[in-house]
């Protein structure tokens, strides 16, 4: 078995590809703990609840009664919707040794990209003693841009511990290791 060092054209592209390989990459989403199914559920128990309390109204001659159920009804409806529809809105940041990139698409499908060189971004905290980070950007050549505001300010926390990290390997430069 012999050895062979590989050709420069081969170690250029591979370098290449090692350095355009992900030091991080994450995707932010807001939170929601109410899904489809729960919808359904919420939705039908509300109908019940309204279909049950206003009989005895309607059986009393009351009839409006039933209308302003039926109104509640439809209003939580569009609220839910709405709700579920902010949802789409996601963030995601992506650190290579050669471009931080931060792509952020609003609920609505409005989309927005920042990109940076690593060696001159860095994160820009904002913290507060009593509730802890509050607001967290990257700062670039004097453009800030806020991130992670999706998140609780612990999650905010670790968020930017782990993306400090990625910044700082980034600056160092990619790892020449198989993958």
């Amino acid at each position: 078995m012999s050895l062979s060092k590989p050709a420069p054209e081969s170690a250029a592209a591979a370098a290449g590809i090692v350095a355009e390989r992900p030091v991080f990459d994450a995707t932010i989403t807001p939170h929601r703990s109410l899904g489809a199914d729960g919808f359904r559920l919420v939705m039908t128990l509300v109908c019940l609840t309204s279909l049950v309390t206003s009989v005895p109204f309607l059986l009393l001659g009351a009839w409006p009664v039933a209308g302003f159920f039926g109104l509640d009804i439809l209003a939580l409806f569009i609220a839910f919707k709405v709700n579920f529809k902010a949802a789409r809105a996601f963030e995601r940041i992506v650190v290579t040794p050669l471009e931080v990139l931060l792509r952020q698409v609003s609920h609505r499908g409005k989309e927005a990209i920042w990109r940076s060189n690593p060696a001159w971004t860095r994160l820009e905290r904002e913290d507060d003693e009593d509730y802890g980070l509050l607001r967290l950007a990257l700062v670039s050549r004097g453009c800030k841009v806020p991130v992670a505001a999706a998140l609780s300010p612990q999650e905010r926390e670790g968020f930017a511990s782990a993306l400090s990290a990625a910044l700082a390997k980034a600056r160092r430069g990619p790892d020449f290791e198989p993958a």
